[in-house]
C-alpha cells in the first residue's frame, strides 16, 4: 500500500473532525446566542443528518462492513441537507452581512466540497461493504479496507478504551435503526406536508 494513501485517509479524518464537528458546533452555539433562527434551524438539521457519520464510526469499530455504505451515504445526505431548504436559503439571502452569516456560508461551501470530493474518493472503498468482517480486518488481503478502518479504531482507543467493540457496534446498529425510522418519517410524512420549508 502506497504511503500517500495512508496520509490521505488520516487527512480525511482530520478534515472530518474540523469540518463536520468543531466548526458546525461553533456555528450552532453562535446561532443560538445571536438568536438567528434560520441559521440555528439549519445547524440543528445538519446535526441530525450528520449523526450518520458517528453511527458509521461505531459500526466500523465493530468491523460491521455496512459502516462503509452508511459513511458514504452520510456525505451525500449532508450536502443535500445544507442546500435543500428554500425558506432558509431565502432568509440567508435577505440577511445583512455579518460575521455569523459569512462563517455559515463559507463553511457550507467548504463542507459541501469536502463531502463531494470525499464521496468520490471513497467510492472504490464501497466494495468493502460486501466483504465478510474477517476479510475486512485482514491487512494483507484487503489493505485498503483495513486502512479506512483505522480512524474508527483510533476513535475507540481515545474515547472508549475499555468498552468492547461488539457493544459499540450494537450502539451503532440501534442508532442506524432510529436514523432509518426518522428518515422514512421525513420522506413519507413530513416532506409531503411541508415540502422544502424548514422554518414552518
Amino acid at each position: 500500500m502506497a504511503p500517500w494513501i495512508s496520509s490521505l485517509v488520516w487527512t480525511d479524518y482530520r478534515l472530518a473532525v474540523l469540518l463536520t464537528v468543531l466548526v458546525p458546533l461553533g456555528l450552532l452555539v453562535s446561532a443560538f446566542i445571536k438568536q438567528n433562527e434560520p441559521i440555528a434551524t439549519l445547524m440543528v438539521i445538519y446535526w441530525r443528518v450528520s449523526s450518520l457519520l458517528a453511527i458509521s464510526a461505531y459500526l466500523l469499530i465493530a468491523a460491521m462492513p455496512v459502516g462503509f455504505v452508511t459513511g458514504w451515504l452520510a456525505r451525500l445526505l449532508i450536502g443535500i441537507a445544507l442546500w435543500f431548504w428554500v425558506d432558509i436559503n431565502e432568509s440567508l439571502e435577505d440577511q445583512a452581512n455579518n460575521p455569523l452569516k459569512f462563517s455559515l456560508l463559507s463553511w457550507r461551501w467548504a463542507v459541501s466540497a469536502y463531502c463531494v470530493i470525499g464521496a468520490i474518493v471513497q467510492f472504490p472503498v464501497l466494495r468493502c461493504a460486501f466483504l465478510p468482517s474477517v476479510t475486512v480486518l485482514d491487512p494483507i488481503s484487503e489493505p485498503l479496507c483495513y486502512l479506512w478502518m483505522q480512524p474508527p479504531f483510533g476513535f475507540k482507543e481515545m474515547f472508549h478504551p475499555t468498552t468492547t467493540a461488539w457493544f459499540l457496534g450494537g450502539v451503532g446498529m440501534v442508532g442506524l435503526g432510529v436514523y432509518a425510522v426518522y428518515l422514512a418519517y421525513f420522506l413519507l410524512v413530513r416532506f409531503n406536508k411541508r415540502k422544502r420549508s424548514a422554518l414552518g
